[in-house]
């Protein structure tokens, strides 16, 4: 998958913007505040509907404006075009994909596949269970249509079976269908995803020491109910203590992924340079998964993935990224990036919300 063409308007600090990224890699420079972060985040938004820094579309729109527009062109590896098109106006979003009206939200993922990294990502390693969670749930619903519905009906009976507990419902006859629900829904959460981290596992495995060259990594998935076929049962034995929390306690939405370094949780033992060259890891990883899962190379969105990397581990970076893939990547200091042929490299500097091709 390579995109095409970029287009945006009233997006955060970006004026009316328009330009052809590079077919390999696609530099783009500037001081801090131009609106280098902003550019990755408006592909990110037209191919995922959501941003990596807000959960709040309002702020997302130019100061003073109350809408922005973005549009991503892309092509296929077989040479099929598609689009999005992301518009926001006072306060609602519309999505369409190649002209046509998405009445859905999740019907956009995985039309145009990403991996996004941003310095922010070291609190997948550091971090709350919750994030890894998402990491996880976001990589498969872009890639498995299956997964993403079984997401979306697993956290509609949660909300369903959380109700009844806030209002203090005890009756069995009106829990246990939820508990159903989320047993059979839960069971493809938990399945896909101890696949999906055991593969994960291998390929950061091996980019890790290719990187980093020194300890090795390792990725272990930590269902909440081991056996998926007990779920059910460990939600109907958990309903008193849920009543008393008013929440449902167990199952999926309580998983969580270890990162390990010389067999050590990274999250408690790893030294900050550590953290961040594992977060690293983990997104390259999802490069080389979407393309065994889906026959393709995403889209891959590199922002400031050079800071604080010496130049030996920044030349091994970019030598990681595979040949085949185009990359767009952001950086204050283009100086320090690796010797790159001209043909493969593409220089915009940033400026004021402005672009202008070196």
């Amino acid at each position: 998958m390579r995109l095409t063409r970029v287009q945006c308007g009233q997006f955060r600090g970006l004026k009316d913007m328009d330009f052809i990224p590079g077919p390999r890699f696609t530099l783009l420079s500037g001081a801090n505040a131009q609106g280098k972060t902003s550019m990755l985040e408006a592909i990110l938004y037209a191919a995922t509907t959501r941003s990596h820094r807000t959960s709040s579309d309002d702020e997302l729109a130019r100061y003073g404006t109350s809408e922005f527009h973005i549009r991503i062109d892309a092509c296929s590896v077989a040479g099929a075009p598609v689009y999005i098109e992301a518009n926001w106006w006072r306060y609602a979003k519309r999505f369409k994909v190649s002209g046509i009206p998405q009445t859905r939200l999740s019907d956009v993922l995985g039309k145009i596949c990403v991996t996004f990294f941003a310095p922010e990502d070291i609190v997948l390693v550091k971090g709350a269970a919750s994030g890894r969670r998402l990491y996880l749930d976001l990589q498969l619903s872009q890639m498995m249509p299956p997964y993403l519905r079984a997401l979306q009906r697993y956290r509609q009976a949660l909300r369903q079976r959380n109700e009844l507990l806030r209002r203090q419902c005890a009756d069995p006859e009106l829990l246990a269908p939820w508990e159903s629900q989320l047993a059979v829904h839960g069971k493809i959460l938990v399945t896909e995803r101890d696949a999906c981290v055991r593969e994960l596992s291998d390929i950061a495995a091996t980019l890790y020491g290719r990187i980093v060259e020194e300890e090795p990594l390792e990725l272990v998935y930590k269902p909440d109910i081991a056996d998926p076929e007990n779920i059910a049962r460990v939600l109907g034995e958990t309903r008193n203590g849920d009543l008393q929390r008013k929440t449902t306690g167990r199952g999926p939405h309580r998983d969580d992924m270890e990162i390990r370094i010389s067999g050590k949780e990274a999250r408690n033992y790893g030294s900050q340079g550590q953290q961040k060259s594992a977060a690293l890891v983990l997104k390259l990883a999802e490069v080389e998964l979407t393309l065994r899962r889906m026959g393709e190379y995403p889209v891959v969105l590199l922002d400031e993935a050079l800071a604080e990397l010496d130049s030996g581990r920044a030349a091994r970076l970019f030598s990681a990224i595979p040949d085949e893939a185009q990359a767009l990547i952001t950086t204050a200091h283009p100086e320090q990036l690796p010797a790159i042929s001209p043909e493969d490299m593409q220089h915009f500097h940033i400026e004021g919300g402005r672009l202008e091709k070196k």
